[in-house]
């Protein structure tokens, strides 16, 4: 077997990307081609050369997608396609590109999801692997003081109850039903803290700005709850929602819809490991909120369930997930 690199195309590689692919390079050795570096083009060049065994290849990339997929049928390598989405977005542009990508769904060599979703939505019975979407267990596990709790609790509010949300403040994360629903939900002695900049930021909560990666694990802990609460736009659909992950793993309970991925691809289970409700509706969500607060035995065992659940969900599994694809089509790397 040819000890070539793989190439792995892609946009950028984000802080929760590195982990992943530095163990992913460890078994199988990968080459990052990160585009917006280095320019789409260059990515398509240098698999072209052929000096690489197989490509993988994102769904990103209007330029580096179908070139990346052409330059490996040149240099006659594998090609793998690392799809996403479990919608296709419904923009014009997006449509135009429909037909095409599920073109490449039903030729790529292999495809790798990033659940059970996603394989639904890709549509083809052979050679599909799922990849689970993780983070770093060893910085959102680690335990957490009772002082660095009790200082992370007072950033979230006063209240006997304070629930968090993590992320960008906008309408396709769910923010403004999030806020509908705390209103209507009319907890006693209770908080909501929203993690995040964007323009939505006025309500009755408590709005913490910009959050630190460092700082997540001690809010995460500190909260009774973490929601979730996207929704499905023209051009979104929550493709995962690595915060359930990072919650999960401090013990905490999630509320989310059922248009985020971590729903739909089976993690968070509805009265297992956490609660979910029908995208966008605010009177669902209230009484989720209310039902939580109201009963701290329930968060406490949904709690130990997500952390117990979430355990199976990471890095290295998922590089296992490639690293079974990569052998499916013969290019694993040799022993």
């Amino acid at each position: 077997m040819s000890e070539r690199p793989v190439a792995l195309v892609t946009g950028e590689v984000p802080d929760y990307r590195r982990e992943p692919f530095r163990i992913l390079d460890e078994r199988e050795g990968i080459e990052v081609l990160a585009w917006r570096e280095t320019g789409q083009l260059d990515a398509v060049r240098r698999i072209a050369s052929g000096r690489y065994r197989a490509v993988i290849c994102g769904l990103g990339g209007r330029i580096a997608l179908p070139g990346s997929y052409a330059a490996a049928r040149r240099a006659r390598v594998p090609f793998l396609l690392w799809a996403s989405i479990w919608a296709h977005p419904t923009t014009p542009a997006h449509i135009l590109s429909y037909l095409p990508t599920r073109w490449l769904y039903r030729h790529a060599d292999a495809v790798v999801t990033y659940g059970r979703h996603v394989s639904e939505h890709v549509g083809r019975e052979e050679k599909v692997f799922e990849a689970p979407q993780a983070v770093d267990p060893a910085h959102f596990a680690q335990p957490v003081g009772d002082a660095d709790r009790a200082a992370a609790r007072a950033r979230l509010g006063d209240g006997t109850f304070a629930a968090l949300f993590v992320g960008r403040l906008e309408r396709e994360k769910g923010v403004e039903v999030l806020l509908d629903a705390w209103k209507r939900a009319r907890i006693e002695n209770a908080t909501l803290a929203l993690a995040g900049t964007g323009p939505l930021q006025s309500g009755d909560a408590t709005f913490l700005g910009q959050v630190g990666r460092d700082e997540l694990p001690g809010l995460y802990a500190a909260a009774d709850v973490l929601v979730l609460p996207s929704i499905a736009t023209e051009t979104f659909m929550e493709p995962w929602g690595l915060v359930v992950n990072e919650a999960m793993l401090q013990g905490t309970p999630v509320i989310a819809s059922d248009a985020v991925g971590a729903v739909a691809g089976g993690l968070v289970r509805d009265g297992r490991n956490g609660l979910t409700f029908r995208q966008g509706d605010a009177d669902a969500l209230a009484a989720r909120l209310s039902a939580l607060a109201g009963d701290r035995a329930l968060r406490e065992r949904l709690g130990e369930a997500a952390r117990e659940d979430v355990r199976e969900y990471t890095p290295e599994a998922w590089a296992e997930g490639f690293s079974r694809a990569l052998e499916a089509v013969g290019a694993r790397r040799a022993c």
